[in-house]
């Protein structure tokens, strides 16, 4: 529950004014580096409602930074409070404007609840695809995702472009995505630009499916693509020959939500 510093008398109030302090090293780490994030099992969230939805969806902060003014206009406080100066929050900063609310929170691992109808990215690089594919897929109740390779989904900008969606959603991820799909018991569909594949609206995903989108300039693997067994297309007028993974994964998402 979030509560108000005057309510907790835990709350540090002594505020860190130096860029140097461990903890804002320490933070400053985990939103800029993948790997630190990997090793120490925590990520890095900035702003109100963010930092609002990992704790509500159960993610137990490490840290929460927050200065003096945004403390005074947003209700953002927990027992592992700490403020900060407003130099410092500018350090935290990965936004043009910032809230000056930060928190450092610890993983969780992915729900082992029977996936249904999911979908599955394969060496997406772009964090705004990923975060803008997981606020879609919740937005049309996909409760589920694989993701294997590409950028992290604990990534600053993925976080942010997905108005937290990848905190709630069961997001699983795994080195092999082949062998993933090999022993899923439900059909599983590659995304392809080929014109002899199954036009998407002919898919029946009533039963559930996974369908994996892939690359943004290559694709899919040809393994995966050999391990969904499946392939489906998005019929497509004029010249274009091909999408946005992120405009295709909306569109596939809408088909996969009424069929």
């Amino acid at each position: 529950m979030l509560i108000s510093s005057k309510e907790n008398p835990q709350v540090n109030l002594s505020a860190i004014t130096s860029c140097a302090n461990t903890q804002v090293k320490m933070a400053i780490k985990l939103r800029e580096s993948a790997r630190a994030r990997r090793e120490q099992g925590l990520f890095f969230l900035e702003g109100w409602r963010l930092c609002l939805d990992a704790l509500e969806s159960g993610y137990k902060p490490e840290i929460l930074f927050t200065t003096a003014a945004a403390q005074a206009k947003y209700p953002v406080a927990h027992e592992n409070v700490t403020l900060v100066s407003e130099a410092v929050a500018q350090k935290l900063a990965d936004t043009q404007s910032p809230q000056g609310i930060f928190g450092v929170f610890k993983m969780q691992d992915a729900s082992e609840q029977a996936l249904h109808k999911c979908i599955a990215l394969e060496n997406l690089q772009d964090p705004a695809n990923l975060g803008a594919i997981a606020r879609t897929a919740e937005a049309l109740g996909i409760t589920g995702m694989i993701v294997s390779g590409g950028c992290d989904v604990f990534h600053p900008k993925a976080l942010r472009a997905s108005m937290g969606a990848l905190l709630r959603l069961n997001v699983v991820q795994t080195d092999d995505l082949p062998a993933r799909l090999r022993e899923s018991e439900l059909p599983c569909y590659a995304a392809v630009a080929e014109q002899d594949a199954i036009p998407l609206p002919c898919c029946d995903f009533s039963g559930g499916a996974i369908v994996v989108i892939g690359n943004e300039g290559n694709g899919l693997t040809d393994e995966t693509i050999a391990a969904c067994g499946r392939r489906l297309t998005i019929p497509m007028a004029g010249k274009s020959e091909s999408l946005n993974a992120a405009a295709a994964a909306a569109i596939i998402l809408w088909e996969m939500h009424l069929r």
